[in-house]
Protein backbone atom coordinates (compact mmCIF):
# COMPACT_ATOMS: atom_id res chain seq x y z
CA UNK A 1 0.00 0.00 0.00
CA UNK A 2 1.44 3.38 -1.00
CA UNK A 3 1.92 6.11 1.62
CA UNK A 4 -1.07 8.23 2.62
CA UNK A 5 -0.03 11.81 1.77
CA UNK A 6 -3.22 13.89 2.03
CA UNK A 7 -6.38 13.37 4.02
CA UNK A 8 -9.36 15.59 4.74
CA UNK A 9 -11.60 14.63 7.62
CA UNK A 10 -15.17 15.94 7.48
CA UNK A 11 -14.17 19.36 6.13
CA UNK A 12 -17.05 21.73 6.54
CA UNK A 13 -17.29 25.38 5.49
CA UNK A 14 -20.24 27.67 5.96
CA UNK A 15 -20.82 31.38 5.78
CA UNK A 16 -23.78 32.06 8.01
CA UNK A 17 -26.57 29.92 6.62
CA UNK A 18 -24.72 29.15 3.37
CA UNK A 19 -23.08 25.73 3.47
CA UNK A 20 -20.28 25.51 0.87
CA UNK A 21 -18.67 22.20 1.82
CA UNK A 22 -20.37 19.54 3.91
CA UNK A 23 -18.21 17.07 5.88
CA UNK A 24 -15.94 16.21 2.94
CA UNK A 25 -13.56 13.33 3.63
CA UNK A 26 -11.08 12.07 1.06
CA UNK A 27 -7.62 10.51 0.87
CA UNK A 28 -4.71 10.76 -1.54
CA UNK A 29 -1.87 8.24 -1.58
CA UNK A 30 1.48 8.50 -3.34
CA UNK A 31 0.94 8.14 -7.08
CA UNK A 32 -2.80 8.85 -6.96
CA UNK A 33 -4.44 10.78 -9.78
CA UNK A 34 -7.72 12.03 -8.29
CA UNK A 35 -10.14 14.26 -10.20
CA UNK A 36 -12.62 16.42 -8.30
CA UNK A 37 -15.64 17.20 -10.44
CA UNK A 38 -19.11 18.65 -10.02
CA UNK A 39 -21.39 21.44 -11.25
CA UNK A 40 -20.54 25.11 -10.79
CA UNK A 41 -21.11 26.10 -7.18
CA UNK A 42 -20.55 22.57 -5.89
CA UNK A 43 -17.78 23.74 -3.54
CA UNK A 44 -14.74 22.37 -5.41
CA UNK A 45 -12.53 25.46 -5.24
CA UNK A 46 -13.56 26.16 -1.64
CA UNK A 47 -12.50 22.62 -0.75
CA UNK A 48 -9.11 23.09 -2.41
CA UNK A 49 -8.76 26.47 -0.69
CA UNK A 50 -9.27 24.73 2.65
CA UNK A 51 -6.69 22.08 1.76
CA UNK A 52 -4.10 24.65 0.65
CA UNK A 53 -4.69 26.96 3.61
CA UNK A 54 -6.18 30.03 1.94
CA UNK A 55 -9.56 29.39 3.62
CA UNK A 56 -10.00 28.15 7.19
CA UNK A 57 -12.60 25.38 7.61
CA UNK A 58 -15.54 25.88 9.92
CA UNK A 59 -14.89 22.36 11.20
CA UNK A 60 -12.95 19.27 10.22
CA UNK A 61 -9.23 18.84 9.60
CA UNK A 62 -6.51 18.56 6.93
CA UNK A 63 -3.63 16.09 7.26
CA UNK A 64 -0.38 15.99 5.27
CA UNK A 65 1.80 12.89 5.53
CA UNK A 66 0.24 12.01 8.88
CA UNK A 67 0.45 15.51 10.42
CA UNK A 68 -2.50 17.74 11.24
CA UNK A 69 -1.91 20.98 9.29
CA UNK A 70 -5.38 22.50 9.75
CA UNK A 71 -4.02 25.49 11.66
CA UNK A 72 -0.85 25.90 9.61
CA UNK A 73 -0.39 28.73 7.13
CA UNK A 74 -0.27 28.29 3.39
CA UNK A 75 3.52 28.75 3.43
CA UNK A 76 3.92 26.12 6.15
CA UNK A 77 1.87 23.66 4.10
CA UNK A 78 4.07 24.33 1.07
CA UNK A 79 7.13 23.50 3.18
CA UNK A 80 5.36 20.32 4.31
CA UNK A 81 5.04 19.20 0.68
CA UNK A 82 1.86 20.76 -0.74
CA UNK A 83 1.92 22.79 -3.99
CA UNK A 84 -0.90 24.33 -6.00
CA UNK A 85 -1.68 26.00 -9.30
CA UNK A 86 -4.63 28.37 -9.74
CA UNK A 87 -7.51 28.83 -12.19
CA UNK A 88 -6.08 32.15 -13.36
CA UNK A 89 -2.37 32.57 -14.00
CA UNK A 90 -0.52 34.69 -11.45
CA UNK A 91 2.87 34.98 -13.19
CA UNK A 92 5.04 38.10 -13.31
CA UNK A 93 4.51 39.22 -16.93
CA UNK A 94 7.87 40.97 -17.48
CA UNK A 95 10.19 38.59 -15.62
CA UNK A 96 12.04 35.92 -17.63
CA UNK A 97 10.57 32.44 -17.27
CA UNK A 98 13.78 30.90 -15.95
CA UNK A 99 14.26 33.61 -13.34
CA UNK A 100 10.77 32.94 -11.97
CA UNK A 101 11.56 29.25 -11.60
CA UNK A 102 14.92 30.10 -10.01
CA UNK A 103 13.13 32.25 -7.44
CA UNK A 104 10.86 29.31 -6.57
CA UNK A 105 13.96 27.14 -6.09
CA UNK A 106 15.56 29.91 -4.02
CA UNK A 107 12.51 29.90 -1.73
CA UNK A 108 12.53 26.09 -1.50
CA UNK A 109 16.15 26.08 -0.36
CA UNK A 110 15.52 28.78 2.25
CA UNK A 111 17.89 31.23 0.60
CA UNK A 112 15.64 34.28 0.37
CA UNK A 113 17.23 35.83 3.48
CA UNK A 114 20.64 35.98 1.75
CA UNK A 115 20.04 39.33 0.10
CA UNK A 116 23.79 39.97 0.01
CA UNK A 117 24.32 37.21 -2.56
CA UNK A 118 22.95 37.42 -6.12
CA UNK A 119 20.68 34.67 -7.35
CA UNK A 120 23.13 34.32 -10.24
CA UNK A 121 25.63 32.96 -7.71
CA UNK A 122 23.80 29.63 -7.57
CA UNK A 123 24.59 27.82 -10.85
CA UNK A 124 23.20 24.51 -9.53
CA UNK A 125 19.77 26.09 -9.07
CA UNK A 126 19.97 27.71 -12.50
CA UNK A 127 20.70 24.29 -14.03
CA UNK A 128 17.77 22.73 -12.14
CA UNK A 129 15.44 25.50 -13.32
CA UNK A 130 16.46 25.01 -16.93
CA UNK A 131 16.06 21.24 -16.61
CA UNK A 132 12.50 21.68 -15.30
CA UNK A 133 11.62 23.98 -18.17
CA UNK A 134 13.20 21.67 -20.73
CA UNK A 135 11.22 18.68 -19.39
CA UNK A 136 8.03 20.72 -19.90
CA UNK A 137 9.00 21.72 -23.44
CA UNK A 138 9.88 25.31 -22.50
CA UNK A 139 13.67 25.16 -22.69
CA UNK A 140 13.82 27.36 -25.78
CA UNK A 141 11.74 30.04 -24.06
CA UNK A 142 13.64 30.11 -20.75
CA UNK A 143 14.85 33.67 -21.34
CA UNK A 144 11.51 35.04 -22.49
CA UNK A 145 9.23 37.15 -20.29
CA UNK A 146 6.03 35.24 -19.65
CA UNK A 147 3.94 37.86 -21.45
CA UNK A 148 5.46 36.59 -24.73
CA UNK A 149 4.26 33.04 -24.14
CA UNK A 150 1.01 31.54 -25.38
CA UNK A 151 -1.54 30.99 -22.62
CA UNK A 152 -1.04 27.22 -22.67
CA UNK A 153 2.70 27.76 -22.22
CA UNK A 154 2.02 30.05 -19.26
CA UNK A 155 0.08 27.22 -17.64
CA UNK A 156 3.17 25.05 -18.09
CA UNK A 157 5.30 27.70 -16.37
CA UNK A 158 2.91 27.59 -13.41
CA UNK A 159 3.39 23.83 -13.30
CA UNK A 160 7.17 24.30 -13.36
CA UNK A 161 6.91 26.69 -10.39
CA UNK A 162 4.87 24.11 -8.46
CA UNK A 163 7.20 21.23 -9.32
CA UNK A 164 10.23 23.34 -8.34
CA UNK A 165 9.01 23.04 -4.74
CA UNK A 166 9.39 19.22 -4.93
CA UNK A 167 5.89 18.64 -3.59
CA UNK A 168 4.47 15.39 -2.33
CA UNK A 169 0.95 16.57 -3.21
CA UNK A 170 0.03 18.75 -6.21
CA UNK A 171 -3.33 20.53 -6.48
CA UNK A 172 -4.27 21.60 -10.01
CA UNK A 173 -7.21 24.00 -10.23
CA UNK A 174 -8.63 23.78 -13.78
CA UNK A 175 -5.31 23.57 -15.65
CA UNK A 176 -7.10 23.57 -19.02
CA UNK A 177 -9.16 26.71 -18.28
CA UNK A 178 -8.63 29.24 -21.07
CA UNK A 179 -6.14 27.05 -22.92
CA UNK A 180 -6.76 27.03 -26.70
CA UNK A 181 -7.42 23.61 -28.16
CA UNK A 182 -4.15 23.70 -30.10
CA UNK A 183 -2.13 24.13 -26.90
CA UNK A 184 -3.99 21.48 -24.94
CA UNK A 185 -1.90 18.57 -26.23
CA UNK A 186 1.29 19.98 -24.70
CA UNK A 187 -0.40 20.39 -21.34
CA UNK A 188 -1.78 16.85 -21.49
CA UNK A 189 1.70 15.51 -22.26
CA UNK A 190 3.09 17.37 -19.24
CA UNK A 191 0.35 16.01 -16.98
CA UNK A 192 1.01 12.47 -18.20
CA UNK A 193 4.72 12.91 -17.38
CA UNK A 194 4.28 13.99 -13.74
CA UNK A 195 6.39 11.93 -11.30
CA UNK A 196 4.90 8.54 -10.50
CA UNK A 197 5.16 9.05 -6.73
CA UNK A 198 3.44 12.45 -6.78
CA UNK A 199 -0.14 12.57 -5.46
CA UNK A 200 -2.24 14.76 -7.78
CA UNK A 201 -5.69 16.24 -7.14
CA UNK A 202 -7.15 18.00 -10.16
CA UNK A 203 -10.28 20.15 -10.48
CA UNK A 204 -11.39 20.15 -14.10
CA UNK A 205 -14.52 20.61 -16.22
CA UNK A 206 -12.92 19.07 -19.31
CA UNK A 207 -14.30 15.54 -19.06
CA UNK A 208 -11.97 14.22 -21.77
CA UNK A 209 -9.02 15.23 -19.59
CA UNK A 210 -10.65 13.88 -16.44
CA UNK A 211 -11.34 10.45 -17.89
CA UNK A 212 -7.90 10.31 -19.50
CA UNK A 213 -5.86 11.35 -16.45
CA UNK A 214 -7.83 10.27 -13.38
CA UNK A 215 -7.59 6.86 -11.80
CA UNK A 216 -10.23 7.87 -9.27
CA UNK A 217 -12.95 10.53 -9.33
CA UNK A 218 -14.76 12.28 -6.49
CA UNK A 219 -18.00 14.07 -7.36
CA UNK A 220 -19.25 17.04 -5.33
CA UNK A 221 -22.78 18.44 -5.45
CA UNK A 222 -24.07 21.15 -3.09
CA UNK A 223 -20.86 20.84 -1.09
CA UNK A 224 -21.13 17.13 -0.36
CA UNK A 225 -19.51 14.02 -1.86
CA UNK A 226 -22.14 12.13 -3.84
CA UNK A 227 -19.80 9.59 -5.47
CA UNK A 228 -16.21 8.33 -5.19
CA UNK A 229 -14.90 5.66 -7.52
CA UNK A 230 -13.09 4.62 -10.66
CA UNK A 231 -13.73 6.49 -13.91
CA UNK A 232 -15.87 3.63 -15.23
CA UNK A 233 -17.94 3.51 -12.06
CA UNK A 234 -18.47 7.29 -12.12
CA UNK A 235 -19.32 7.31 -15.83
CA UNK A 236 -22.09 4.77 -15.24
CA UNK A 237 -23.39 6.08 -11.91
CA UNK A 238 -27.01 7.20 -12.44
CA UNK A 239 -26.83 9.72 -9.57
CA UNK A 240 -23.75 11.36 -11.09
CA UNK A 241 -25.26 11.37 -14.55
CA UNK A 242 -28.36 13.07 -13.24
CA UNK A 243 -26.46 15.62 -11.14
CA UNK A 244 -23.62 16.48 -13.50
CA UNK A 245 -22.66 14.35 -16.50
CA UNK A 246 -26.08 14.38 -18.10
CA UNK A 247 -27.55 11.66 -20.27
Amino acid sequence: MSALLLETRELDKHYGGLHVTRKVSLQLHAGDRLALIGPNGAGKTTLVNQISGTVAPSSGSVWLAGEDVTRRSQAQRVRAGLARTFQITTLAPHLPVQRQVELALFEREGLTHRAWRSIDGYPVLAAEAHSLLRDLGLGEHAGWPTERLAYGEQRLVEMALALALRPKVLLLDEPMAGVPQGDGARLLTALDALPDDLAVLIIEHDMDLVFRLARRIVVLAEGAVIADGTPDAIRNDPVVRGAYLGG
